[in-house]
């Protein structure tokens, strides 16, 4: 049997609910569209935003042939099926119906499987449409990369989701379907199987059958992924900004997605010495106790550990002065390589390095600096 979100798929433009910047009158992807423009491109975006969606109204609109692939599953051999007989033979003369492929998960190609890609679509043996959830900066080849326009989707809003399941012509309750809308995230698949899960499985919906059918949230967290990165960045920026609620707020999306904690806290001992330094030095002796408590104890009480360390961090005074003059402190020896080191300064172990003045005229809380004589009288720390 056909699924739910399989069934209620848009088939044009029309139908399609969300991502205006793209579809909307005027806007590229619409432009492309409705003027049968042949081009690769990639659809980067979070799951259920409508990327396998678009690809194939696209396909539709220029009566290509559509074939669909996922990057999990797939390999070369796969794409040289796809091709059949037209390798080498250029589409865009009109000799042929395009062909569009459509790779889901892209960034999950290795570098050889990309390579292999790049000469097809160069030639225009076939056009390909990537979908990744993933930044194609850092994921997709240069090369290929270079040779597809990029589209941006955003995540579907709640007025957008709340459009998308009245289309399923499934009768719930409001408090039913805002309860979805939420836990979807602006995950369309996910609201539209869950839908239809609960109305299999207990014959109408209900906020309690809803419930039922998925026992908790599911955060939208890749340890290796984009969100990964936003989130820890998130979390930093917002401790250095002196805001603890953004802090542990974020903190909390990153333990309830399973983020290993001593990944947290180690973040959290680099950002003591960076970021609050010296204007409260207890804070390098704050997060070196959390990454200890998070070593011994554990998930999930040392959850409470980090809360306790991201408070504390992000009410902290801040100061940079010590990062920073490390900082320019390595410039200048990059700059001016292994200056000698003054005599006073010099180690002397021996009789003869005592007598070459090693060592000679070192005294505590000396005023004379210590710097080579290159340069005397810089000041790093201010």
């Amino acid at each position: 049997m056909e699924p739910l979100a399989s069934k209620i798929r848009p088939k044009s433009l029309a139908d399609f609910v969300g991502q205006e910047h793209l579809v909307g009158q005027g806007k590229p992807l619409r432009e492309a569209i409705e003027g049968k423009h042949l081009f690769s491109f990639l659809l980067w975006g979070p799951p259920g935003s409508g990327k396998t969606t678009l690809a194939r109204i696209y396909a539709n609109a220029l009566n290509a042939e559509f074939h669909e692939l996922s990057a999990v599953d797939s390999g070369k051999d796969d794409i040289k099926a796809v091709l059949g007989e037209r390798r080498g033979r250029n589409v865009t003369l009109g000799f042929d119906k395009p062909k569009v492929l459509f790779i889901d998960e892209i960034h999950r190609f290795n570098k050889a499987q990309q390579d292999f890609l790049l000469p097809f679509v160069e030639r225009g043996d076939l056009t390909l449409i990537g979908a990744t959830t993933e930044n194609p900066s850092f994921e997709v080849i240069p090369a290929l990369l270079s040779r597809c326009r990029v589209f941006v989707l955003n995540e579907l809003t709640a007025e957008d989701m709340e459009v998308i399941l009245k289309a399923t012509k499934i009768k719930m309750p409001k408090e039913a379907r805002e309860w979805l809308v939420q836990m979807a995230q602006g995950d369309a698949r996910q609201a539209l199987t869950t839908l239809e899960s609960a109305q299999k499985l207990y014959g109408k919906v209900t906020l309690e059958s809803l419930k039922e059918t998925i026992q908790s949230t599911h955060l939208r967290y890749d340890k290796k992924g984009e969100e990964h990165y936003n989130t820890i960045s998130a979390f930093i920026k917002s401790m250095r900004a002196s805001q603890p609620d953004a802090s542990l707020y974020y903190l909390a999306r990153m333990v309830e997605a399973g983020e290993d904690p001593l990944f947290i806290a180690r973040r959290m001992v680099v950002f003591a010495s960076e970021d609050i330094g010296l204007a409260q030095p207890t804070a390098l002796v704050v997060a070196n106790a959390v990454f200890r408590a998070c070593e011994v104890i554990g998930y999930p009480e040392c959850a409470i550990n980090l809360a306790h360390g991201a408070a504390y961090l992000a009410e902290s005074k801040k100061s940079r002065t010590s990062y920073n003059a490390y900082f320019e402190t390595v410039d200048d020896v990059k700059k001016f390589g292994n200056l000698p080191i003054p005599m006073r300064v010099r180690n002397a172990p021996t009789k003869l390095m005592k007598e070459l003045d090693c060592h000679k005229g070192y005294k505590l809380y000396d005023k004379e600096s210590y710097l080579p004589d290159t340069l005397k009288g810089k000041k790093y720390l201010r």
